[in-house]
Formats: structure tokens, C-alpha cells, sequence
């Protein structure tokens, strides 16, 4: 929302040439990246602002030279408009940032080996596919939404329960066993820590406020 207010206000400005560069943000104990590149904000952006070009900058995200090309194809994957990469004739003497800079002969073999996508393509057999495989994104993301219905059901009659015997709404040990358990599951199906405490959270977070409800109703 910050990022989205700060760009309404340089438009309301009267400023026409507007756009957005992903330098990763802040993040508390994070040691892969300088700034963590958090992709779902960029993504989100680019869903709510369509119309404005936004570049991904490697350097301030990495923070060092060797994942830079990692980053800015990723960027690039997810249909990024450019980069931005610090260059210097001798990176290990550049004033700032020196650990992220790179010579521009290693900058122009870095940007002849990113490979740039297209959004879409008019080959039959591939739209047909891809429209196949969406419908079963469809279904299943509504098969999500129709349990996560029930799921939020029962946890209001937890909530009734609650209520009628004095108990409080959270219950700290209840959320790490929720949490444990989750991740040992997925894990088996390959979803990463991260997202699950990510999304049963997020649950959690609703099952609270439905239960508040119940137990000021």
C-alpha cells in the first residue's frame, strides 16, 4: 500500500512518466540477499498498475556479484520490463558498493545470457494446453475456497465452545502443532516451510477473527 501511495501521489503530482524499480526490501534476519527481492509486491504491483514499466535492480537485492543473473532472469521470468545492474571498470576498488559491481565485459556476457520471454504466443497447441491446465487451476482453487469454508465453520463452533466455558481465543500451543504439522505435510509434496507458515497463518489469523465474532455475538 505504501508503494502504491507513494506512486499515486507523484501522479496526482502531475508527473506522466512514472515507473517502478524492485530493489528488495528490509528484512530481519535475512542472509541470502542484501534486500529480500519479496516477489509477491512487484507481482502484486504489477497487477494493480498494469500500465507502468518496472525494472528489477540485481545489485541492491544481491548485495554480491555471483547470484545477480539469478535474480534478473527471474526478473525477467516473471515479465520484469528491464534490469538495472551496477557496472565498474574495477569493481574491488569502486568507492560504494563494491562487493556488487561488476566490469562491463562481465555485464554484457551477463545480459547476452538472459533469456527474454514472451507474455503470450498464438500457437494453437499451446493455447489449447494452457487452457486445459488453467481449468484445472480453476477447479482446484475452488475445491481450496469450498474447504477453507467448512474449515472456517468448524472453527466457529470451536469458538461457541470457547465462549461457554470461559476459554480464551488463542491458544499459542494449538498454532505451533498446527504449524509443525503442516510443514511435515508439505514437505512431503514439496511446498517450502516458508509458504506453509505463510498461508496457515493467514488461516489461523481468520479462524481468530471468526471466533472474536462468535464471542462477541
Amino acid at each position: 500500500e505504501l508503494w502504491v501511495g507513494a506512486i499515486e501521489r507523484l501522479q496526482k503530482a502531475g508527473l506522466k512518466q512514472v515507473g517502478m524499480i524492485h530493489r528488495g526490501f528490509s528484512s530481519y534476519g535475512n542472509t541470502d540477499f542484501r534486500n529480500a527481492p519479496m516477489w509477491h509486491l512487484p507481482i502484486e504491483m504489477k497487477r494493480r498498475l498494469p500500465e507502468l514499466p518496472i525494472l528489477n535492480d540485481p545489485s541492491h537485492i544481491c548485495g554480491r556479484r555471483d547470484t545477480l543473473f539469478g535474480v534478473a532472469q527471474q526478473a525477467l521470468d516473471l515479465d520484469f520490463d528491464g534490469t538495472m545492474i551496477e557496472s565498474h571498470i574495477d569493481p574491488d576498488n569502486a568507492w560504494s558498493d563494491a562487493k556488487q559491481q561488476i566490469t562491463p565485459e562481465v555485464l554484457g556476457q551477463l545480459i547476452s545470457d538472459l533469456v527474454w520471454r514472451h507474455e503470450t504466443t498464438d500457437k494453437e497447441e499451446y493455447l489449447n494446453a494452457l487452457a486445459g491446465l488453467r481449468q484445472q487451476i480453476n477447479n482446484l482453487d475452488a475445491e481450496v475456497i469450498q474447504l477453507l469454508g467448512r474449515r472456517m465453520a468448524v472453527a466457529e463452533k470451536i469458538g461457541q465452545y470457547k465462549k461457554e466455558n470461559d476459554i480464551t481465543i488463542l491458544q499459542t500451543n494449538r498454532l505451533t502443532e498446527i504449524l509443525d504439522r503442516s510443514k511435515r505435510q508439505g514437505a512431503q509434496v514439496g511446498l517450502t516451510p516458508d509458504f506453509i507458515e505463510r498461508y496457515m497463518e493467514a488461516v489461523h489469523l481468520e479462524s481468530v477473527l471468526r471466533q472474536e465474532k462468535v464471542m462477541k455475538g
